[in-house]
């Protein structure tokens, strides 16, 4: 039957969700088509830039390449689910505030890939940050704010009272 949808449970952004859907779409069309979460973007399609990434159970997937049957009874967070009732998570804080966001269009998978990464690794290392945004790609930047940003950030989350040197600030050269 062209018309048979196939129903599943999963917890969304920490929500309980029940979505049907076409048996053969992928999480990335999920989200974006029957769950209205247009934050996930489409990039190659192919595994290869990054932009799709979501975390499920709280590791980095490409949701291009992964059935969304396949996420049935698993935890799955977009980049909507980063800010909590009302406050930006302190990623996005970081990137906006350093301007390491350009168009904006990858920017949704840096900040969870880089949430993961601060999850498991509080003081990571520079090349422990670019170790784990490696499979993400941006054609705007030259990724040092990128990094910068998650510096903040992963401060600012050990509760250190920190704050962006003056070169590294938007648009002060």
């Amino acid at each position: 039957m062209a018309d048979a949808k196939a129903k599943i449970a999963l917890e969304l952004n920490g929500e309980p969700v029940e979505v049907a859907f076409a048996p053969h779409k992928t999480l990335l069309e999920v989200l974006r088509e029957d769950l209205g979460l247009t934050g996930t973007k489409h990039g190659c399609e192919l595994g290869e830039c990054g932009t799709c990434t979501v975390l499920v159970d709280g590791t980095p997937v490409l949701s291009c390449l992964v059935l969304g049957l396949a996420c049935a009874g698993h935890r799955v967070k977009t980049v909507e689910g980063m800010a909590e009732r009302g406050t930006l998570h302190p990623l996005q804080e970081a990137f906006a505030e350093l301007g390491a966001a350009q168009c904006g269009y990858c920017t949704p998978a840096f900040l969870l890939a880089a949430e993961a990464l601060l999850a498991t690794d509080p003081s990571p290392t520079r090349d422990d940050i670019k170790l784990a945004l490696s499979g993400n790609l941006c054609r705007c930047t030259g990724y040092i704010k990128i990094y910068e940003a998650v510096e903040l950030a992963a401060a600012r989350m050990r509760g250190e009272d920190a704050k962006p040197a003056p070169e590294t600030l938007y648009g002060v050269q």
